[in-house]
């Protein structure tokens, strides 16, 4: 029965044993606040990546009707084999 005694307080000195974290020592409010902060941060950068890729996808679409206007663009890339419009 003494080993399970010693064995039972091993887990308890070793839970002593463990340094003290940030988390620990800041309050639940100033916690809540960082993670508020935190979550802020990620919406606001997805709404700016958001904006990037939609103006990207205008300045393409911008420059496809752009190509598309150009007879000299379409003449160039155009396919000549006249047989398969036959």
């Amino acid at each position: 029965m003494a080993k399970k005694k010693q064995q039972a307080n091993a887990p308890k000195v070793a839970a002593a044993d463990k340094p003290t974290t940030l988390k620990d020592l800041l309050s639940s409010e100033v916690l809540e606040k960082l993670k508020m902060q935190a979550n802020e941060l990620k919406a606001e950068e997805k709404q700016k990546k958001e904006a990037e890729e939609k103006q990207a996808a205008d300045a393409r679409k911008a420059e496809q009707n752009r190509l598309d206007n150009n007879f000299e663009h379409l003449l160039e890339n155009s396919s000549m084999d006249w047989h398969k419009y036959k």
